[in-house]
């Protein structure tokens, strides 16, 4: 057991090194000088003040001592630089204030997901090429269809204009304005980001639990007499949430970096938009920190994700 949490904390190092060289190297890569950005467009290009604004933000350094010194001031400081285009605005304060709201709408969209996948993924394999497994399959199936932008629209328009139930753009924080509100702000943006992941979570568990009740160990819990309710969300269950739990984790780290449009339809304060609108200004060091960071929670749910393998599975916790 230390042995194996030992490769997997090893593996997770070099693959956030790895990560960092690359999104340091990718954005260094991008056209255009990062003075543009510092300097206003009208501001006269004076050789002096170049180069003394390139001395000040290391940008005279060649690639390698400015890796190395962002990588240090990020490990040992926590600081993923300051921004160009704010002059000021430190990286990882943007990140702190806004990624409360990218990681609500990603984890409230899983939640919301597995509540309605499970159980009809369970109902689809159990009533297998009956009317309500074809039922529940076309549901799924036009859920996956439906572009996230397309459903945030829709759902605007129902509850928000028709309706009048919900608020169609803002956000509440918890902080300031309490639970309610927040919840009021978020459910419309998380449904729409909830429905594509709940029709590949259903047809996941569908799938899986279908091989699942071939076994002989169901099979034979079936003769028992046990009920069909017992031996499907208790012994059949158990053994089929792996992929899903692998794919949970994987569309979470994804959720965190494609929430963009999403909040550009509800105009929320999240990562995506700032993402966004650092890309447009050429702000490097925001997109490179934000990009960082959207990476390590990926790398590092996915690694959580590998370690509940063994919580779940007895077979791999024995081996």
């Amino acid at each position: 057991m230390i042995k194996m949490l030992g490769l997997r904390l090893a593996r997770l190092v070099a693959t956030l090194f790895a990560v960092s060289v690359i999104t340091f190297a990718m954005t260094l890569l991008l056209p255009g000088d990062p003075i543009n950005a510092i300097l206003p467009p009208t501001t006269e290009r004076d050789p002096q003040i170049v180069a003394q604004i390139r001395e000040e933000y290391g940008l005279d350094n060649n690639i390698a001592v400015r890796y190395k010194d962002w990588l240090n001031d990020a490990v040992l400081h926590q600081d993923l630089g300051t921004s160009y285009v704010t002059r000021g605005q430190k990286v990882t304060d943007q990140i702190k204030n806004r990624v409360p709201v990218t990681a609500q709408l990603a984890l409230m969209a899983v939640v919301i997901a597995l509540f309605f996948a499970i159980p009809i993924g369970v109902l689809g394999a159990y009533r297998q090429s009956k009317w309500d497994d074809q039922l529940t399959s076309a549901g799924m199936q036009v859920a996956l269809s439906i572009p996230n932008f397309i459903a945030a629209i829709m759902l605007g328009w129902l509850f928000a204009i028709k309706l009048d139930l919900l608020p169609n753009t803002g956000w509440a924080r918890i902080s300031k304005e309490g639970l309610l509100a927040n919840l009021k702000t978020s459910i419309l943006p998380a449904t729409a980001l909830a429905l594509t992941q709940m029709a590949i979570f259903s047809r996941l568990v569908r799938s899986d639990m279908i091989a699942t009740l071939q076994e002989n160990y169901i099979l034979s819990a079936r003769a028992k007499g046990l009920p069909d309710r017992f031996v499907l969300f208790r012994h059949a269950l158990r053994p089929s949430s792996l992929s899903l739990i692998t794919i949970v984790g994987i569309n979470f780290g994804a959720l965190l970096g494609g929430t963009v449009v999403i909040e550009q339809v509800f105009s929320l304060p999240g990562l995506g938009s700032k993402l966004l609108s650092a890309i447009s200004s050429r702000d490097i060091l925001m997109v490179q920190g934000i990009t960082v960071f959207i990476a390590t929670v990926y790398v590092i749910v996915n690694t959580l994700v590998d370690l509940l393998y063994i919580v779940i599975d007895p077979r791999i916790r024995r081996s």
